[in-house]
């Protein structure tokens, strides 16, 4: 086994760990740590001029608000969830359009609104 090979296994092996061991409330920030990853990984990959790595990496993201979205309890949570579910699908459909458009700033404006939900959150004692 490589260097590169054994690295990617204890990372796998560590945020399965991590998963594992995490409350709710750290599995949403979780999440949201890798929505925000992903972002600044697919600006990076736009500015290189690797769009496919973009595409797949843009995807990835969606799937991460995606699931922020099914966490949400509409019954329970009212308009503030239903806020918060309309706050995702917009993310996604900005997202979608970064992803056409190739326009950075979109990936600076959906960046801006998780990390301002996730400050939010990390405000949140669990």
């Amino acid at each position: 086994m490589n260097a590169m090979a054994a690295l990617r296994q204890y990372q796998n092996v560590n945020t399965q760990s991590q998963l594992h061991d995490a409350s709710p409330h750290r599995l949403i920030q979780m999440l949201m740590e890798g929505g925000l990853g992903r972002i600044a990984q697919a600006k990076g990959a736009m500015e290189r001029g690797q769009y496919a790595q973009k595409g797949m990496l843009i995807a990835k993201t969606m799937g991460i608000i995606g699931g922020l979205r099914e966490a949400l309890n509409l019954e329970a949570g009212g308009e503030l969830a239903q806020g918060y579910a309309n706050l995702y699908d917009y993310m996604n459909r900005r997202l979608a359009e970064a992803n056409r458009s190739n326009e950075a700033e979109i990936l600076d404006e959906v960046s801006g609104l998780l990390r301002t939900i996730k400050e939010g959150w990390d405000g949140i004692a669990h």
